[in-house]
């Protein structure tokens, strides 16, 4: 097959233009054209009077290469690339099965990758089954009932299971392994179109599905799940090797191989590790607020006189903002149609997120505005710094909030004059259980404060409304990523500590459903290379905290 990209079509074409299209590129007869299937479908909005639906295809021909040969400078006709992925290694179990310490996307991808090539992985998962898991979640919103063991962060299906369920990454790819992180998601249960929209999602009912199937899938190929089984210690020998995990309940496991899949809020787990000379290093992330507007608004902005449009779905948008006092602005995991979740794992603090469900219909749009911060500047200090940063803000907006677990909110018009808010506005709050009118100066820095007033001026200038006077920010946003990265060499493998295999999220190599799930495929294929001494298709290397491989 032969893939043709950049296919432009008005958004409400006939059916048969994509076919049309396609044949006016080649150059060639209908008879010649045997099959198209769509490969991908975006929307460029760039112009909002003449939106424009954006097309790569995947088409059979009567004959290949008499086009090839004819264009073969257009960048736009290529050969389909090969995305099947195909396991590298298949080995006989080994007495000592590998162990797998968390159930997020990581843990779950390395998980049925090690299943799947026969290694029959033991599972260990802190929190509780996905489903009884959302009962204690809704518990904290419904009734400010904080379980610490199960909540948004711990429990099975790690914290992309309440998002908005964004599968989308800018990561390098070049074996495709995302393709099959998506395919393995549609065979689980979700939806098929999240193969070819270009911002595919599922939202958290469906994610539920997701998760209960694969682990179903990972229980039948020989995996073992083990639930409410936090790690508490590691057992090292005299060279440092892994020999064994201690769980809270003082059950010894022995074990030789372990990917460390724990997400970026286990900060007991990162605590211990330190405690042992793991080697970890301080990492920059992002704190801030999340920002709710009517949907309506942004699909206006976005879309004119589009709005609405049932292939264009509700809208999103990406912002960046360079303040003068030196902090980058921008906007982080934006949730169409969605609400403000509250997001703790811990007794007196106040974190919040975003979540969207599959239908995006809620009529608040929301995403994080949070500013870059670094250890050499605002967390110096040992590695773990930015962990007590994080709960020094988290600590303080549980105050602000009235010490219930509400969240402070503060409307935009209040932040930009420097008051604090006494009241809310038109922009309904969606957070649960609840927010506080307030002044957010008093849980975030005050050059957080000042980047994100400078910053809503110029997004207001992108999309007008931004800065309306009743847009409300809710405190506060700190668990944009890991502040820490356990450090890791080009085997997959800890700098110091044999047989643990840090990954995901938690450990610094990954940020989203997408690059987690991937990097769990990786180091997977890490663990078995390990046991059977084959060499591994691809060579990790940190890079800029990111996994790139060649």
């Amino acid at each position: 097959m032969l893939r043709l990209t950049e296919l432009k079509l008005p958004l409400d074409h006939p059916a048969s233009a994509l076919r049309d299209a396609a044949l006016a590129m080649l150059g060639i007869a209908p008879g010649d054209l045997l099959n198209l299937s769509v490969a991908r479908r975006g929307y460029d909005a760039r112009r909002r009077s003449a939106i424009n639906l954006v097309y790569a295809v995947d088409v059979t021909l009567r004959d290949e290469a008499e086009i090839l040969s004819r264009l073969p400078a257009n960048p736009r006709i290529r050969p389909t690339p090969d995305t099947r992925y195909i396991f590298p290694i298949q080995v006989t179990a080994p007495t000592m099965r590998p162990v797998v310490i968390g159930t997020g996307p990581c843990g779950l991808m390395a998980a049925l990758t090690l299943a799947q090539m026969g290694l029959r992985p033991l599972i260990l998962e802190r929190g509780k089954l996905v489903r009884e898991r959302t009962k204690d979640t809704w518990g904290l919103w419904r009734r400010g009932v904080l379980d610490p063991e199960s909540n948004v962060q711990f429990g099975e299906g790690g914290a992309g299971t309440f998002s908005d369920g964004k599968l989308y990454s800018g990561i390098k790819d070049p074996r495709h392994l995302s393709r099959r992180l998506l395919t393995e998601f549609v065979e689980a249960g979700a939806p098929d179109e999240i193969l070819f929209v270009s911002k595919p999602h599922i939202g958290t009912f469906r994610l539920v599905t997701v998760v209960e199937n694969i682990r179903a899938k990972i229980e039948a190929l020989g995996g073992e799940y083990r639930f409410n089984a936090r790690v508490d210690d590691i057992v090292l020998d005299e060279s440092r090797n892994v020999r064994g995990l201690i769980l809270a309940d003082g059950e010894q496991i022995d074990a030789r191989h372990v990917v460390l899949a724990i997400g970026h809020s286990a900060r007991d787990t990162f605590r211990m590790l330190h405690r042992h000379g793991v080697h970890i290093e301080a990492k920059p992330f992002s704190i801030g607020v999340r920002i709710e507007h009517p949907q309506a608004l942004i699909d206006k902005a976005r879309f004119g006189g589009f709005a609405g449009h049932p292939l264009l779905g509700p809208a999103d948008y990406k912002l960046v903002h360079h303040a003068s006092n030196g902090r980058s602005v921008y906007s982080f995991c934006m949730c169409p149609g969605g609400r403000v979740v509250a997001a703790t794992s811990e007794p007196g603090c106040v974190a919040t997120n975003g979540m969207s469900q599959y239908s995006r219909a809620e009529f608040n749009a929301n995403a994080g505005i949070v500013v870059g911060i670094t250890p050499e500047v605002d967390y110096p200090g040992d590695p773990l710094a930015g962990i007590a940063f994080q709960q020094q803000w988290e600590r303080a907006a549980y105050l602000t909030g009235g010490s219930t677990y509400a969240a402070p909110a503060q409307r935009a018009g209040d932040l930009l004059a420097g008051r604090a808010s006494t009241a809310l506005g038109e922009v309904v709050p969606s957070y649960q259980p609840g927010v506080h009118p307030a002044d957010l100066a008093a849980c975030l820095p005050g050059f957080a404060i000042e980047a994100i007033r400078e910053a809503l001026g110029k997004f207001a200038r992108d999309i007008p409304g931004f800065a309306m006077h009743d847009a409300l920010l809710t405190g506060v946003e700190t668990r944009t990523s890991s502040p820490i990265r356990i450090t890791r060499g080009a085997d997959g493998v800890s700098l110091n500590t044999p047989g643990l295999y840090p990954a995901g999220e938690g450990a610094g190599y990954a940020g989203g459903i997408m690059s987690a799930g991937v990097d769990g495929i990786r180091v997977a294929e890490a663990v078995a290379s390990s046991l059977t001494g084959s060499p591994l298709v691809e060579r990790m290397t940190r890079g800029d905290g990111s996994v790139a491989y060649g």
